[in-house]
């Protein structure tokens, strides 16, 4: 049946030209954004995952500043820690050129005490934000220091901060509030030949920074005089090697954690590209498929337009039934 009122081959026209348009308009959105999932609406499935992982790579952006961060705080210590053992050994080494006969010691000593300047100069700049690990001039001990190292993601969906922990009273070199709290401020026991015999010892107690600690040191300063005997000589020299030993293992403990650092600063560079990855697969729009989609549509709606067209003509052929 004809109908003038009702033309149904426009209609079904109109509805193919409407479905055409719509598709067009998710892939023009698809091409313009990048993405196949953009909204909830897309796929919440694909969204709420990639919104979750998203919001975690910003944390390990932040974890990444804080490594970073981190670990100038551990290179300036390091840096100091290693300046000052360059400087122990030296005055270890001046120590044993006194025990030679002959040599003036007092001339020896003002070389050691300007060692000493320098050990004092690089204990309190060994400093990065505001903190300083082997200079302490504060009533309190040195404490723990935590370095954010990574953030995590349980299965259940719990999330925490891990931390990277070291205790900077084990570096601390000089503390002026109490002598006994730095390295080289604090007494070192030691045994001391007794008279000619070596195998006869006497214990000697000595430091070799004086800061004038609010509570001092119990012993004697490392302090050479014209008069100081090979005995004391001997003392001294135990003593500074043993702060010498104690430092060492300070400064390979930083290095430990200078090693710790650099690795999980990769690890978490490469979580992130990772994730970053994970999320592009869900959510990305495959640019290759969306650009011939968008062709194979516009050829469909130049057809439908076409169709359209078609469908409004038959109805104006009517009325050539009522030509004369």
């Amino acid at each position: 049946m004809t109908s003038i009122m009702t033309n149904g081959a426009a209609m079904a026209a109109l509805q193919t030209l409407r479905s055409i348009n719509s598709n067009m308009e998710e892939v023009q959105s698809r091409i313009s954004s990048g993405y196949r999932v953009e909204t909830a609406a897309d796929n919440a499935a694909y969204w709420s995952i990639a919104t979750t992982m998203r919001s975690d790579n910003a944390a390990l952006s932040t974890v990444q500043d804080a490594l970073g961060l981190g670990a100038a705080k551990v290179d300036t210590s390091y840096a100091g820690m290693s300046n000052a053992i360059e400087v122990i050994s030296e005055i270890k080494a001046k120590l044993v050129a006194a025990r030679e006969p002959g040599v003036d010691k007092t001339k020896i000593n003002k070389e050691i005490s300007e060692l000493k300047n320098q050990l004092i100069s690089s204990a309190e700049s060994a400093s990065f934000s505001g903190e300083n690990w082997l200079y302490n001039a504060s009533t309190t001990a040195a404490a723990t220091k935590s370095i954010v190292a990574s953030f995590n993601r349980a299965t259940n969906g719990t999330v925490s901060v891990s931390t990277l922990d070291y205790n900077t009273a084990a570096s601390i070199l000089i503390d002026t509030k109490a002598a006994s709290r730095g390295q080289l401020t604090k007494a070192i026991a030691v045994a001391q030949p007794v008279g000619t015999t070596a195998a006869t010892t006497a214990n000697a107690t000595y430091f070799l920074v004086n800061v004038s600690s609010t509570t001092a040191a119990t012993g004697t300063e490392i302090v050479l005089y014209s008069t100081t005997s090979d005995n004391i000589l001997d003392g001294m020299i135990s003593a500074v090697d043993a702060m010498l030993s104690t430092m060492t293992d300070s400064a390979s403990t930083l290095g430990a954690i200078q090693s710790r650092i650099d690795m999980q600063e990769n690890f978490v560079a490469n979580l992130m590209d990772v994730i970053d990855k994970g999320v592009g697969r869900l959510v990305d729009a495959d640019m290759n498929e969306e650009s011939t989609r968008l062709k194979a549509l516009q050829t469909q709606q130049q057809l439908g337009i076409q169709a359209l067209s078609i469908a409004n003509t038959n109805s104006e052929n009517i009325l050539r039934l009522f030509q004369q």
